[in-house]
């Protein structure tokens, strides 16, 4: 959902992102201080981890471009990543990837799976990565019995939504250049030119459109 789109380095420093101003002759961009999302979620996770200790876990550990599940698997797991990133990624009609999360250290992979049977996405590994997986019925238990916990729960998933609604917006901008301009003031950063097709899954383009448009700068 994360950045992960979603958005490969799984957390990156926010320092800002973009706010969008329509106009009748184009659409402008301007910066507003928001929580920075990744170290938040971050944050909560440290507080999370605590409570999962006392339940039951098997370690997966999976090679980079292994899948841990499918869209319309069952959902039988919770995903705790203890290294590495894990990408959910949904496959468009036109054969390109939407990375919805970038799922790394201290993250919950596909979190909104807990309330589901099966899965809507694909996740995969970016890199060798590693799990802790805890089974789903266990989580949801927890959460029953620990308001604590659920208290902890709840602000993770605040935070994760915040965070799927910037992505939301950036996927709402037209050009290239406007969802790339949101996307490097989202980071904070100007991306690496090893991430520049991660960048362009994230952001909804292909990867020719958005050299094209680094080429321009």
């Amino acid at each position: 959902m994360s950045r992960g789109l979603a958005f490969g380095q799984p957390s990156r420093p926010v320092m800002k992102v973009a706010k969008v101003r329509l106009s009748a002759s184009k659409m402008q961009m301007t910066p507003c201080h928001i929580t920075d999302f990744p170290d938040m979620i971050m944050i909560m996770s440290a507080y999370m981890e605590p409570f999962l200790k006392g339940l039951r876990a098997r370690q997966r550990h999976i090679a980079g471009g292994q899948f841990l599940f499918h869209r319309g698997d069952a959902v039988k797991e919770m995903h705790f990543v203890l290294t590495g990133s894990v990408h959910l990624v949904r496959h468009q009609s036109d054969g390109s990837i939407l990375i919805l999360q970038r799922a790394g250290r201290g993250s919950i992979l596909a979190e909104a799976s807990l309330y589901s049977e099966t899965y809507h996405c694909d996740a995969v590994a970016f890199g060798a990565t590693e799990t802790r997986a805890y089974a789903k019925a266990s989580f949801k238990k927890l959460l029953a019995k620990s308001p604590e916990f659920s208290d902890v729960w709840a602000n993770y998933l605040a935070q994760e939504l915040q965070s799927a609604r910037l992505r939301s917006e950036i996927l709402s901008l037209r050009t290239v250049a406007g969802r790339f301009d949101a996307w490097i003031a989202w980071n904070g950063a100007y991306p690496v030119k090893g991430e520049w097709k991660l960048v362009a899954n994230e952001i909804g383009v292909s990867p020719e459109a958005l050299y094209r448009e680094i080429a321009k700068r």
